[in-house]
Formats: C-alpha cells, structure tokens, sequence
C-alpha cells in the first residue's frame, strides 16, 4: 500500500451537503481518494456514511457539492452512471433476488444475451482470485447470511470497478480470509491503480488494510489522516467524540479487549450445571447434513460462545432452539428436563429466549407498536377473556421499558420508528421478561453502532451474572473473546473443538474454524 497522493485523485468529493428534511445528513463532506489506496471511512451509526455514499453511487441526488472523478466533474444522476463510471459497492444489506441462482443473480444487468457458461466461469475466477468459494447453481434463497454476502462481492468485483466500496465486509470471514482479502486488495489497487473505500467499526481492520482514513461524526468530517500515524485509541476517539477505554470498550470497536487473561495460560473456568444441554443434534434436509451430532451445553450463569464463519450451521442451530427447524436427530434439554422440541413454544415454556440473527425478520413486528412487541412472550398476563387488556399491557410495556432503556416517543409508537439499539432492547426485553433460564443471543450487535453494543455487553453480562446461561452465537472473534468463559467453534456443521477464553488465541481458533485440529 502507499501513503503518497497523486497530482489527480482517482475520485473526489467537495463540499458534499444531503438534507433530509429538517436533518443534515451530511454537512460539507470533502473526501479525497487517490489510485492505489485504500481508504477507511470510520462513523457512527447516523454519522453520514451511508448517505454519502448513496450521493456517490448516484442512489439520491445531493443537494450541494461537486464530485469528480479522475479529475472530471460528473453528475452522478442514476446508479447506472455512476457503474460506468466504474464506481461499485458490496452492501452490507444484500440486494439479491431469493428466487434465482447465484449466477443469474451476478449476471443481473449484464447487456445483451446472457451466457451462463461465460457468467459461472467469471465467477469461479473471481472466487479464486479473491478466496470467496460459492456454487453457481445454489439458489440464494438456500444460502446462509454469509454465502449470501460473497456473492454480493463476487458480483461487485466481476464487473471490474476502478472505485469499489466495501461497506463491513469481512464479517462473513474468518481473521485468516479477512487477512487475505486485504492483502489481494492492496496488491490489486496498487498494481492496477484501482482506489478502495473501506467502510467497517473494526478499527483493528482500518488500521491494518488502510492508507488513509477519514472520520465522519454528526455528518461532518471529524478527523482525516494517513492510518500510519494513527493508533486505534485515537480513531476510536475521534469516532465516537469522547474518551474510550480499550478494555471495557474494545471490542465494539473491533479490538481485542486489554486486560484479558493471557492465551494458554492457567486452567478454565470450572463448568457450572448445565441449563441447556444439546446431545447429538443433527438435521438432513434434501440430503443435505446442516447440522452434525452436535453436542454442546451452557451451564446457568454461564455465557458460551458458538464461534464460527457464518454459513456452518449456526443459523439451522438457532431455528432448532426457536422451534423453526425440527432436528433428524438428538435431543434438547432445558434445565435438566428434555423438550419435545416438536411441540410449538415447548422450549420457551420450557425457559429457553432467543434473540435472532435478524431481528427484522424474526424478532419483531415492526408496524406493531413497542407495547404490542412487548407482551408477544406473556400475553397470558395481559389478556382478559376474549381480549388483551390494554392497561396492563401498557403497565408491563413502561415497566420493561424503563429496565432496559428503551428509548421511544411512545409505548404506542411502531417498532419501525425505533432505532437499531433500541430495537434490538425490545427483543431482549422480552425474552428475558418470563422466567428464562436459558438465552441464546445469535449475532446480537450486528448492526449497532457502538453504544448500542456496549448497552447490550453490559446486559448480557446481567443477564449471565443473574443465573441465566447465554449461549452468544457469533463471528466476532472480538466479541466472543470480550463477553464468553467458554467457546465451542462449529464448521460444516460440527463442533470441532472447545475450549476456555483463556486457551484461545486466534491461531487456535482458525484451525479449528477451518476444521482441523487445534
């Protein structure tokens, strides 16, 4: 990577203002990107990255400023143009089609006669040429989250783009594959003179990948640099506009916490009796073994961590814990006692809460209100007769609200209006409203900024000293290692391997993740 500036910027953004209404999305931004770099952009949920990036890809129209690229000034008045202008991004949220297979999803907008021959062979260049394996033929409505977003970048990366925008993009991979994207990125744009804008809340990433960094906070740039004369502390603080602590605070700004117990050394946390037990869980669907013998259990005032790439399992594990999935095989057990996990809601009777993986899609009614959310796990409290009685509900609402900080104009105000943190306490709320025994937490930060992830570090934390066994299913080797005594690393759907906090170290880890021994 190199850190010197050419005489005209492969992309340039003067001035860049996008009003909302009453609300100043971003504020003046200028942002500089030469040919050969990788640039970090680091902000906030809210801080002004999304909008400016919609500007860039021509998805809304600024309301002030000029854009130039290689020196030209453009309009950037369609997505279109701005694909000609060989400007591409990889969303973090996908924008594929269920229905079709990867490869009619890739060639989507391709002009003339589509090949599938021609298409299925740019992906498998793309795939090696980056390390991002995907079957051409797999539908995506079958793809786990993380397949889903390698063929977003596949996509992305096979229409050949000068200027590409990766919005988190490693959160799919493991530290390994993270490390080798990044060095072929850098190698690419150095060699071909291509630019990347990187956008990512992991500050050990940014501070790895990138060249230069600039610092969005309230919509406005905050802070610019070349990265090499940055340090994480200081990124970190630029970013959130205050003093952090990079123990406490960490890993949700993707470092490891300070302060851990050194790797390998001493013994593990002696195992309290279990409250969720999991004896040679397997499911077949179509011939296919997602889930294989796995065995696992979280003890009560314990939190486990199921580690892993996304796409191993985790997600057919999490639909067997909510009752989605009916396992081929094994048995589940909540505090001792087994469940017929075949029986609708025997494991929440049972004791067992779930926080999903999408909370959008599984974990609230987003046009219901924050009322209506919240009695969804105890309506037997709130009903009467033949309906729901509306001031108890009201009353239960206000005071889940006032424990867990839910922030809203109202109890009768839609979830939809809330944002990413304060949805995401709602669900907590509720799952831990009964008498939960067991919680199991799948990706519970994706997708908050960094309050919001310390807010729900802190509450899982409660939740864990208060008896309750957590079993945080995540991909965030930070995480797991800020809030789990315990980790058991799954791959293609088996439980490779477990072990205390205190023995894992990301060597140990990858090997397991890639299915060897460690």
């Amino acid at each position: 990577m190199t850190t010197t500036t050419s005489a005209v910027p492969i992309l340039e953004l003067r001035g860049i203002t996008k009003f909302y209404g009453s609300v100043t999305a971003c504020g003046g931004v200028d942002l500089r990107v030469d040919a050969g770099e990788i640039h970090g952009l680091l902000g906030e949920n809210g801080a002004g990255k999304s909008s400016l990036m919609k500007v860039l890809l021509g998805l809304v129209r600024r309301d002030a400023g000029t854009v130039l690229v290689r020196g030209e000034e453009v309009a950037l008045d369609s997505p279109q143009e701005a694909a000609e202008l060989g400007i591409g991004m990889v969303h973090q949220h996908f924008s594929l089609i269920n229905g079709l297979t990867v490869w009619e999803n890739v060639a989507l907008g391709d002009n003339g006669k589509v090949n599938k021959q021609a298409v299925c062979a740019d992906i498998a260049d793309v795939s090696a040429r980056y390390g991002l394996p995907i079957d051409p033929d797999a539908r995506v409505d079958a793809l786990s989250a993380g397949e889903r977003q390698r063929v977003e970048v596949v996509k992305c990366l096979r229409r050949n783009p000068r200027i590409l925008i990766l919005d988190e993009p490693t959160s799919v991979l493991t530290q390994a594959e993270s490390e080798e994207l990044f060095a072929v990125l850098g190698r690419v744009v150095e060699e071909e003179g291509r630019a990347v804008i990187l956008i990512s809340h992991k500050l050990a990433e940014i501070v790895q990948a990138t060249d230069r960094v600039t610092v969005l906070r309230k919509g406005c740039v905050a802070f610019r640099a070349v990265t090499a004369e940055t340090t994480p502390q200081l990124l970190a603080q630029q970013m959130v506009g205050r003093e952090v602590s990079l123990g406490e605070e960490a890993a949700a700004l993707g470092l490891v916490p300070t302060g851990q117990k050194p790797p390998g050394k001493g013994g593990g946390p002696d195992r309290q009796p279990p409250v969720l037990s999991l004896a040679g869980v397997t499911v077949e669907q179509g011939g296919v073994r997602l889930l294989d013998d796995v065995r696992l259990t979280v003890g009560a005032g314990e939190i486990v961590a199921l580690y892993g790439v996304e796409g191993n399992g985790q997600a057919t594990l999490g639909d067997v814990l909510a009752g989605l999935v009916r396992p081929s095989a094994g048995t589940v057990e909540v505090a001792g006692s087994r469940v017929d996990v075949t029986l609708p809601g025997a494991l929440t009777r049972a004791g067992l809460g779930i926080v999903p993986e999408d909370r959008h899609q599984s974990g609230v009614v987003l046009d219901m209100s924050v009322a209506e959310n919240l009695a969804m796990k105890s309506l037997d409290k709130v009903s009467g007769r033949f309906l729901l009685r509306r001031s108890a509900m009201l009353v239960e609402a206000r005071r889940l609200a006032d424990e867990f900080d839910i922030r809203t104009p109202s109890l009768d105000a839609p979830v939809r209006s809330l944002s990413g943190g304060n949805q995401q306490r709602v669900v907590l709320a509720r799952e831990l409203s009964g008498d939960t025994r067991v919680l199991v937490a799948a990706q519970p930060t994706r997708g908050l900024d960094v309050g919001a992830i310390e807010d729900m570090y802190a509450r899982l934390r409660k939740a864990a000293a208060e008896g309750v066994g957590v079993l945080l299913i995540s991909t965030e080797f930070e995480e797991v290692m800020a809030l789990a005594t315990w980790i058991a690393v799954i791959s293609s759907g088996r439980i490779t391997g477990s072990l205390p906090v205190s023995e894992a170290t990301p060597e140990r880890l990858g090997m397991l993740v890639g299915g060897e021994a460690a």
